[in-house]
């Protein structure tokens, strides 16, 4: 087991429209990744893509469950962690979003230095799903094309 990290926002929108905006690699790429090689779906295998920073990686989506719960494997040789984003809506159409990482291994010398920095991505990546969600924005570092 390893540690965990959690973060949580709430987005003014029902939790289908934010569910949508993760499994749906067209509305990604206003606020996460540039884009994907496909929509999520259980079993497969995503190839997402930062093109301003010529960057990319593959996901293993290992569970969905439509406006619930995606929970999906990423992260380089030795240095996996598991990513849960759970979207529970309000009686008032807000949901939040609930993202926890787990899988950190305790004696890896620079532990703080990849806690802080995925927190900070993942503040990040909320913010700007918030922004292109309820405002209709991108608050992305580089202009979708």
């Amino acid at each position: 087991m390893g540690l965990s990290l959690r973060t949580k926002m709430k987005i003014a929108k029902p939790a289908t429209d934010v569910f949508e905006a993760f499994v749906n690699p067209e509305n990604m790429a206003h606020y996460w990744f540039t884009s994907g090689s496909g929509r999520w779906e259980q079993g497969k295998t995503i190839t997402l893509r930062y093109e301003e920073y010529n960057a990319q990686l593959d996901i293993t989506i290992l569970e969905i469950e439509e406006n619930k719960k995606i929970v999906y494997q990423w992260g380089g040789a030795g240095e996996q962690t598991v990513v849960t984003i759970a979207f529970d809506e309000a009686a008032d159409a807000t949901t939040i979003v609930d993202v926890s990482e787990d899988g950190w291994k305790e004696n890896d010398p620079a532990l703080l230095d990849k806690l802080l920095g995925n927190k900070e991505g993942w503040v990040y990546v909320l913010t700007c799903l918030k922004g292109f969600l309820e405002y209709g924005v991108s608050l992305r570092g580089a202009l979708v094309k």
